[in-house]
């Protein structure tokens, strides 16, 4: 069973990663991304995300889904946090459990690719001046998680029809 949360609170890398292995002793690797606010120096104050409540966490849980397909998971957990966040905070964490460690980490890098394309976050960049600034959405991060949805024999998610349709060859 995934975990799957937004909040706003921290949360801790070594209690997650034991609440995910505890008593499963076939879990041979785990996977981890921990997202952090960057700063350009001096320049950022903050930054903000918001969410859809409930919406949010359904398209997470598609995410994790697939992932869960495509690897044969032995366990996940998706954590991410909303509200003003300051550089150097975190900001989500991917944990993908599996037998071995080639599925573990290619799972982290598909859940990480399709939370920051397919979550609906939106983020704000407050800056030492009193600006902000809506963040678009970056061309880097449609193309990696595009990558996916192209590799062969790999079935995907359409998340805005919400209909299923094959890939590759």
């Amino acid at each position: 069973m995934a975990k799957i949360l937004v909040q706003q609170a921290d949360f801790d890398l070594s209690a997650e990663i034991a609440a995910l292995t505890v008593d499963r002793t076939s879990i041979g690797g785990i996977g981890c991304f921990v997202g952090v606010v960057r700063d350009t120096p001096g320049e950022l104050a903050a930054l903000s995300l918001e969410h859809y409540p409930g919406m949010t966490e359904r398209a997470i849980g598609r995410i994790v889904q697939e992932a869960e397909r495509r690897w044969s998971l032995l366990g996940c957990t998706v954590i991410h946090r909303i509200g003003r966040l300051e550089p150097g905070a975190n900001i989500v964490l991917v944990l993908a459990a599996a037998a071995h460690r080639q599925p573990a980490l290619d799972a982290t890098a598909f859940l990480i690719d399709w939370l920051k394309t397919k979550a609906p976050f939106w983020k704000r960049e407050e800056f030492a001046g009193g600006a902000s600034v809506w963040v678009d959405a970056r061309e880097a991060d449609d193309e990696a998680a595009a990558r996916w949805d192209s590799m062969p024999d790999q079935r995907f998610t359409c998340f805005d029809s919400g209909t299923s349709a094959s890939g590759g060859t």
